[in-house]
């Protein structure tokens, strides 16, 4: 039975590329029970928040994976709009942990049941002082094999403007599912047989003498994909950092720390745990709940929601804003 909602079924290209059947499921689920479906495909982040933008009076539904979520809230936020705007989510894609632990259901259907069955649930969000958002947990330092970008790749490498899904080149080329990491150029790999690749081999010579002679040869180097960056071990030790909740200061710089993490809570308030280097006996974690919390000191990365990679910075402040975004749920 249709529901009077109007919907905008929003499908990442991720999703798409990742498990096409279950994007055929949702958005057959979705269409048949709700009054109207508005169906958008966007190939790029910009095209991602111009679909969003435009959504009307359509409640959005998300197809993708934890980035496509955490995109979609970010987007919201920026234009003020996040807290009149119910979001809905049908997990697909590889990063899901985020989805499961703020209860959306993980098969096609049903979270598509619960998108337009389930009731809107209001939860907290952190954000900072440069108006990130974080959906779960945050974590200071970055853990050991977090990776970013380096953005000392080739100029003409072709590389993903924005993390979170865009810009998957697998099968971009001639032919679906052709699983070339770049994508296929023109006429390479578009259905030449056996006898065209004989052909080409025996004419190959003469064509290069031709080409060389009209085209002196350029030397260039080649176009590679962006290099990845580990963090060193440095960089994921005990660090020295002042942590501040609500002014109150948690641990200081001259108590090295393993690790701080920061979590919306409930009622408002954010869950701070404080992990200090043990010396002998093993330290008892120092927690403690407020609205705000700022983190000092040495350069230090972070990772949000186990996808994003920030930093380095020497302070940071996050504060909890209290059902600031609401999620559709099952009931």
């Amino acid at each position: 039975m249709a529901t009077g909602d109007q919907l905008l079924v929003v499908i990442d290209p991720l999703a798409r590329h990742t498990d096409g059947e279950a994007v055929r499921i949702a958005k057959d689920v979705l269409s048949a029970g709700a009054a109207s479906t508005k169906v958008c495909l966007p190939e790029g982040p910009e095209e991602f928040a111009r679909v969003l933008a435009r959504r009307g009076s359509r409640r959005p539904v998300v197809v993708g994976d934890d980035r496509a979520l955490l995109r979609a809230v970010a987007l919201l936020h920026r234009q003020r709009e996040l807290t009149a705007c119910a979001l809905a989510m049908v997990p697909v894609g590889p990063s899901l942990g985020l989805a499961r632990s703020l209860g959306v259901p993980t098969g096609a259907v049903a979270a598509a049941r619960a998108a337009l069955d389930g009731v809107e649930r209001r939860l907290d969000l952190l954000v900072d002082d440069s108006d990130g958002v974080v959906l779960g947990t945050l974590r200071i330092p970055a853990p050991a094999g977090a990776t970013a970008l380096d953005a000392e790749a080739d100029p003409e490498a072709e590389t993903e403007a924005e993390a979170g899904g865009y810009g998957d080149t697998a099968g971009t080329g001639s032919g679906t599912g052709s699983g070339l990491g770049f994508g296929a150029r023109a006429g390479v790999g578009a259905g030449g047989g056996s006898s065209g690749h004989q052909s080409w081999l025996r004419n190959w010579p003469q064509s290069l003498v031709r080409t060389l002679s009209a085209h002196p040869p350029r030397i260039r180097r080649v176009a590679r994909p962006a290099r990845i960056r580990v963090a060193s071990p440095a960089a994921v030790g005990p660090s020295r950092l002042r942590v501040e909740v609500d002014g109150v200061t948690l641990v200081d710089l001259d108590q090295p720390v393993q690790g701080v993490s920061i979590a919306p809570g409930t009622d408002g308030g954010a869950d701070v745990e404080v992990r200090p280097v043990s010396v002998g006996a093993e330290a008892a974690p120092l927690r403690a709940v407020g609205q705000r919390v700022t983190v000092s000191g040495a350069d230090f990365r972070y990772r949000a929601d186990s996808l994003v990679v920030a930093g380095p910075v020497r302070t940071r402040t996050w504060t909890v804003r209290e059902g600031a975004w609401g999620l559709t749920l099952p009931g």
